[in-house]
């Protein structure tokens, strides 16, 4: 029987590298105050298809009264300073925005010198299965191989992914016209019509769920009011006997 290789040997950890060629992720999101959300949602996908892009996903409802939504495109990556600027030309206000870049540099390397290992292993195994002349050793060698291309074929797909995510950028953009309703970064400042609206809102919600209250008191009445009736029944009853 012939001693085989290992198929699930593992490289060593790359340690961090000093590529000049890094490959890094970045994330943007816009919180923007606008006048239409459904017509700037629709500009937003164009835009960023005519930069190259693409839509990732979309939403728009309406929360007690006031419209928001979201959409999330990819736009390639020096594309994106001309989607940002794009993107906020379509805003009343821009309440908020930030820049996430994640360095997967390493993480490519190492998949990389991974990949380059399981291909050498495979190569070994090819060798063998030319050689080999049992019938189980055919069998274990291909079964070898099957293990080895899976295994090459998700960090190929895993190296993909990374050089896809940093040559298109990911952009994530809040709509609403209710400037309250966005993302935002909280700072000390005080900001009175801030503190205000947020005040009415939260006394239309009170007054609202009071409202709710004494609807469903007035619906559920002939319930609540029978059960009294018979509690009050019961306790005479108890108190001439």
């Amino acid at each position: 029987m012939m001693a085989l290789p290992s198929a699930g040997s593992r490289v060593a950890q790359v340690a961090p590298s000093e590529s000049a060629n890094r490959v890094v992720i970045q994330d943007t999101s816009l919180s923007l105050q606008v006048k239409d959300v459904a017509e700037v949602i629709k500009n937003v996908e164009d835009t960023a298809k005519s930069l190259g892009g693409f839509l990732i996903s979309s939403d728009l409802s309406k929360p007690e009264g006031a419209a928001s939504g979201t959409i999330s495109v990819r736009v390639p990556e020096n594309k994106r300073t001309e989607a940002m600027t794009a993107f906020k030309k379509m805003a009343v206000k821009v309440v908020s925005e930030s820049v996430m870049g994640t360095d997967v540099t390493d993480q490519y390397e190492d998949l990389g010198a991974r990949l380059d290992v399981l291909n050498k292993t495979k190569i070994k195994f090819e060798e063998i299965l030319d050689k080999a002349t049992a019938i189980n050793d055919l069998l274990n060698v291909q079964r070898e191989l099957i293990s080895l291309q899976s295994q090459i074929d998700s960090v190929k797909g895993q190296q993909k992914y990374y050089e896809q995510s940093a040559k298109l950028s990911k952009v994530m953009v809040y709509l609403s016209t209710d400037e309250l309703a966005l993302p935002y970064t909280p700072t000390n400042e005080w900001r009175p019509m801030v503190v205000f609206k947020e005040a009415v809102r939260s006394l239309v919600l009170i007054l609202r769920s009071l409202g709710s209250l004494i609807i469903y008191l007035v619906v559920l009445s002939p319930v609540w009011v029978s059960a009294l009736l018979i509690i009050k029944f019961v306790r005479k009853r108890q108190i001439r006997t």
